[in-house]
């Protein structure tokens, strides 16, 4: 081949290189065109920090907060609890909010207690009652405790306070009943227990335990396996009472409310300690005449009765 043909061959070369290289370029970009369109378009930048995704560390936390005051807004003005008991029949007359529950920095429940049953009563007829009601006043669970069961218990532990309540919520069609332990030495922390039955009819057992060393009412709630699924954190500087509480998350719902009203109980749980103490020495002494109130009574009827 002479030069000047080799010259002619290698310029064709190069022309039909350039036009493949043409033509891979034409199909490349049309290529990324269509996938392109099929893919959604990217996030549009904001200004200031992308907001963060809170992270959940497995506790559920509400607080329990007792008022000093009798004058809030649930109750304070003309006629207002006549409109509360039209809202819900378990707002008695004598019924007075004392409390409320703040979950995720919102109100979400209210406590209200009998103020005639407690404070205005004497002796045996002296009892306490109180109930969790939702923000609007629907009846959620009630809490009484129950003298009859306290006195048998508290004579047993020869004179040691031993309280028993019970507790009937709106989603259980079991009682729960949680009792102080008469097994405590002086100085020791108390303890309560109670357990809750499933829906397959299984009992699941839990106990509070005091801590040793708290002044504002701190516990721990342990399982019937020994573990922690629950704390009740009193505050130390509070006049009416606060009860910071938390749960291991996807707990039970009537677990929960147990919690709830054993840190709206709190602050009735030394006059409760008296109350008894005071009621077994005067049985004693023969200056209490044992006597149950009617609704207390319906709690003790045999559920198997003839009706």
């Amino acid at each position: 081949m002479t030069a000047s043909a080799l010259k002619v061959a290698e310029i064709e070369a190069d022309a039909a290189a350039a036009d493949a290289a043409r033509d891979a370029r034409s199909d490349t970009l049309k290529e990324i065109a269509a996938r392109a369109q099929t893919q959604p378009p990217p996030p549009k930048a904001t200004s200031g920090k992308a907001p963060k995704k809170r992270a959940s560390d497995g506790w559920d936390r509400f607080v329990v907060d007792i008022w000093i005051t009798d004058l809030n807004f649930t109750e304070f003005g003309i006629y207002k609890k006549t409109r509360n008991r039209a809202k819900s029949r378990q707002f008695t007359t004598d019924m007075d909010i004392f409390g409320e529950i703040i979950e995720n920095g919102q109100r979400t429940g209210l406590f209200g207690y009998r103020e005639d049953a407690w404070k205005k009563a004497e002796g045996m007829d002296k009892r306490l009652v109180f109930k969790l009601f939702t923000e609007n006043l629907n009846w959620r669970a009630t809490m009484d405790l129950m003298v009859g069961r306290s006195l048998q218990q508290t004579i047993g532990a020869r004179g040691l306070p031993v309280m028993t309540y019970s507790i009937n919520t709106n989603d259980d069609q079991y009682i729960i009943y949680l009792e102080r332990s008469a097994n405590k030495w002086p100085f020791m922390p108390e303890h309560f227990s109670f357990f809750i039955i499933d829906s397959a009819g299984k009992p699941e057992f839990y106990r509070l335990k005091r801590a040793l060393i708290n002044l504002g009412g701190d516990y721990t709630l342990i399982n019937q396996r020994g573990e922690i699924v629950g704390y009740i954190d009193g505050k130390v500087f509070s006049i009416g009472g606060k009860w910071k509480c938390q749960v291991k998350s996807g707990a039970d719902k009537r677990l929960v409310t147990v919690l709830k009203l054993f840190g709206a109980m709190m602050s009735f749980n030394g006059d409760c300690r008296r109350h008894m103490k005071r009621l077994h020495r005067d049985m004693l002494r023969g200056k209490v005449k044992p006597t149950l109130d009617r609704q207390e009574t319906d709690l003790y009827m045999n559920p198997r009765r003839v009706r």
